[in-house]
């Protein structure tokens, strides 16, 4: 038997509970895996909590990322003791995630364990880390450098953005903080923030085409927010647009993509190709501040995840959340 957060619907509601399950209920798998930590995401905020249908099919086990140990395995890639990490393949949407005490999974999934990090750190990173990640090295690819100018990140006491930010500041980029908390400033500023604005400035409509004021951007929040960093965005710049907090529309019209010449990247961190995932952990594991890290870390328990599903989407929550399943 193992603990888990089981997700199950009664009619057209579903409902979250911390359940005992057996291991033979778990879904088909060429791996099974003792988690050690996972992590509370804003997709598992909108599962736990029914806001959003993100669940495909019930009942489900959400943890769209989870970090432990091989204890059985028919993957030629993989043993038992084998230290492992998975972020995304729909798992906690269409497969029971990580949001448990064990997992059984496909171990094309998987990646292994990045050298110098442990699972709790892997779970800190988590998937807003690992998205974070994937946006700058795709800016980076566009041909950005600390040299370009300001980056914006917007949604900045966010996962994803708070990572963006001490990633960004860590690598010499000056980054300019978007936040609707200004009363988390300090906190920014630690994490490597050289300036912080207040999202009301981004979240209105705005000008489709505005004064160019930053070099490149990392979005996490999408709708007015997203057009109105494109329309800010210098000559030959570019976006990096990984999420939807404000919304999925995006209205804005083309001037900055044809006046401009300002491109619009698009983040996928879902499917990536195992080479892709190993060469985002290493710059991860390479990059990162272990103090910052900590800084915009807290750990809760399994049955902890409810209540604080509702806390991360009513915006109550700033930097990471682990979950020690174990407890």
């Amino acid at each position: 038997m193992f603990n888990a957060i089981l997700i199950e619907k009664d009619h057209d509601a579903s409902h979250a509970r911390l359940a005992s399950l057996d291991e033979s209920q778990l879904p088909d798998g060429n791996v099974l895996v003792d988690i050690e930590y996972s992590t509370l995401n804003y997709k598992d905020g909108l599962a736990i909590t029914g806001r959003s249908p993100v669940v495909r099919r019930f009942p489900m086990v959400p943890g769209i990322d989870f970090a432990g140990t091989v204890a059985a395995s028919t993957h030629p890639d993989y043993a038992a003791g084998d230290r492992v990490v998975l972020n995304g393949w729909g798992v906690g949407e269409g497969h029971w995630g990580g949001l448990a005490q064990k997992a059984r999974v496909d171990g094309d999934w998987l990646i292994p364990l990045p050298d110098g990090l442990t699972t709790k750190q892997a779970m800190a990173v988590g998937t807003a880390g690992y998205t974070a990640m994937l946006c700058i090295l795709a800016l980076e690819r566009h041909g950005l450098t600390p040299g370009s100018g300001d980056v914006l990140v917007t949604g900045a006491n966010g996962g994803v953005g708070s990572f963006a930010i001490a990633l960004l500041a860590k690598r010499g980029y000056r980054v300019v903080a978007s936040t609707g908390r200004p009363q988390e400033s300090a906190y920014l500023t630690s994490l490597g923030a050289a300036e912080v604005i207040d999202r009301q400035t981004l979240s209105e409509p705005g000008r489709p085409l505005q004064k160019e004021r930053w070099a490149a951007a990392v979005d996490s929040v999408g709708s007015h927010t997203l057009a109105n960093a494109c329309a800010g965005i210098r000559a030959d710049g570019a976006v990096a647009a990984c999420g939807l907090a404000q919304g999925m529309d995006f209205p804005a019209t083309v001037a900055p993509f044809i006046l401009r010449g300002v491109s619009l990247l698009g983040i996928n961190s879902v499917t990536r190709p195992i080479a892709e995932r190993q060469a985002a952990w290493r710059r991860l594991a390479e990059d990162l501040d272990r103090d910052r890290l900590d800084a915009m870390t807290r750990e809760i328990t399994l049955a902890d995840a409810i209540p604080a599903a509702v806390d991360l989407l009513d915006g109550r929550v700033r930097g990471r959340l682990v979950v020690d399943v174990n407890r």
